[in-house]
């Protein structure tokens, strides 16, 4: 009651809600600002101002005081009843001014502040419930009755009536306190089954979330690698166009220095020369015979003072030209000191790999640098060789790979089949065992222009490529049991990765189809 009382004392008399930035007049009433500023406008008119409660007039327009006070009192009452707020549901019986109810009454479908709510307690029996408006769901849609009890079988709430004299009637029925019990025990049922489900996806998630953590921080350390490789390798290429520049402007130097003295020796021969001339064109228009032959005999005198100017400076000649192949041996021994610092500082070796003629199938060519292997028709001239391959067109390398991270690229031309891998030198050389990719001695990648097949122990699995992008990459960490396919395109592609426990040297092993031709490019 206290409350309702305190909340009509803060209800402006103009609109009848609680004070919105109050203001009051010199006769000590309260408005909301712009209700009163709306009143006084209104009365500009009349030639004279009034309080609209006690109607103490003004003959000026009355000036208006914040209530601060005022004010904060109205913020306080908000901020202290904010259930008041959110539930809107009032006493039916308090009339006057809003008193926020406590309970409801199902029979009344009313609501009640404590002051009738005790009043109706000592009437009536009737049943309460927390304050709401919806009553017709809390009642039986065909008797118009409150529901008490619960039908199992149906699974519905129902009214007395409908228990007696209802389509419910002969039903075990229970009270909905009962019912409600029952369903409570259900659902902690329930709800235990669903914790140790919560936690299992708690387990994953917290999981997941390591892992995307661990892969952001493994993607920010690597981006502070590359971006200080690269640093490093722009001030490797820095010093690199130094040396160049220093290389040219050395010989630079070293040709046109002597150049520079012979011109100005030159230039100093010329200025004599001119001079004389001038002379002697002076000496041809001399009158005086005697003066003529006199200063003639000197002019003549000084003739071949040119003897050692150094001819023509050398022009054309092959030793005064700039070394270019000087220049491109620093440019390129830079260029590989840089590369060498590249795979270096990523942990990786680029071996010079070269194909053995004496393993290769009579049907396999193998080019002059030993480097790239073609299936022929006419069997090549070889001598006998106990590591021959006798039965499939296939070749191994010379040198095996025993330890280290190991990079090397393969091109295929496109034409018919190939297999690309690895194998243990001790794989067969004759039936099937010795076929790559049929056995637990190799591994190996099928390319032709109808897909690609990774094959192990004669188990193969089709992946996804462009046929169109005939180089591939094969990345191995002997250590870590590691062999990677990679499709060099734009971008590259990972292709498909090999676990294993490599227990011997693996040497780079080709079979190829009749016109197909494979080539190592290291």
């Amino acid at each position: 009651m206290a409350s309702a009382d305190l909340r009509a004392e803060l209800d402006c008399s103009i609109c009848l809600s609680l004070y919105t930035d109050p203001v009051f007049l010199r006769c000590g009433h309260n408005f909301c600002r712009s209700c009163i500023v709306s009143a006084l406008d209104a009365q500009e008119g009349a030639g004279v101002y009034s309080c609209p409660d006690c109607r103490a007039e003004y003959p000026v327009r009355p000036a208006l005081e914040k209530n601060r006070k005022l004010g904060n009192i109205v913020e306080h009452f908000l901020s202290a009843r904010p259930d008041m707020e959110e539930t809107g549901i009032f006493c039916t019986y308090c009339t006057s001014y809003p008193v926020l109810a406590v309970k409801s009454c199902l029979q009344c479908e009313t609501s009640m502040c404590h002051k009738h709510l005790g009043a109706h307690n000592k009437s009536v029996d009737h049943s309460l419930i927390e304050p709401t408006v919806l009553f017709l769901q809390r009642k039986c849609s065909t008797h118009k009755e409150v529901l008490k009890y619960y039908c199992p079988i149906d699974a519905a709430c129902i009214c007395v009536s409908c228990c007696l004299v209802g389509e419910h009637r002969g039903h075990n029925v229970e009270l909905l306190d009962v019912a409600s019990e029952k369903e409570k025990e259900k659902l902690r049922k329930y709800l235990k089954e669903l914790n140790p489900q919560k936690a299992k996806i708690k387990t994953k998630l917290q999981n997941l979330q390591d892992r995307q953590r661990n892969i952001q921080e493994k993607a920010s350390d690597k981006r502070k690698n590359v971006r200080k490789l690269f640093m490093d390798i722009k001030e490797q290429l820095e010093m690199a166009e130094k040396k160049a520049l220093s290389e040219i402007s050395r010989q630079e130097e070293k040709i046109v220095s002597p150049i520079s003295d012979l011109i100005k020796k030159l230039e100093i021969v010329e200025d004599e020369l001119s001079r004389k001339m001038r002379h002697v064109e002076e000496m041809c228009h001399v009158t005086d015979p005697i003066r003529l032959l006199q200063e003639s005999d000197i002019t003549v005198c000084g003739h071949g003072d040119d003897e050692d100017t150094g001819g023509d400076g050398g022009e054309g000649r092959s030793e005064d030209d700039l070394d270019e192949v000087l220049i491109l041996l620093t440019l390129h021994r830079s260029m590989r000191d840089i590369v060498t610092n590249v795979t270096s500082e990523l942990g990786l070796h680029v071996p010079d790999i070269l194909l053995d003629k004496d393993t290769a199938h009579r049907r396999v060519k193998i080019s002059e640098d030993l480097k790239t292997a073609t299936r022929t028709e006419e069997e090549q001239d070889r001598p006998e060789s106990p590591g021959r391959f006798l039965n499939y067109a296939q070749v191994l390398s010379r040198c095996g790979l025993s330890s280290g991270r190991h990079y090397w690229e393969v091109k295929w031309d496109q034409i018919g089949e190939c297999d690309i891998g690895l194998s243990y030198p001790s794989i067969e050389r004759e039936g099937l065992q010795s076929s790559i990719g049929d056995n637990d001695k190799s591994w190996c990648l099928y390319i032709s222009g109808a897909g690609c097949t990774v094959r192990h122990r004669s188990v193969g699995s089709p992946l996804s490529v462009d046929t169109t992008c005939p180089r591939l990459g094969v990345f191995l960490d002997y250590e870590a049991g590691r062999l990677y396919f990679y499709q060099l395109c734009d971008p590259i592609r990972h292709l498909h990765s090999f676990t294993a426990s490599f227990s011997e040297p693996l040497h780079v092993l080709f079979w190829l189809c009749p016109g197909a031709s494979v080539r190592i490019i290291s």
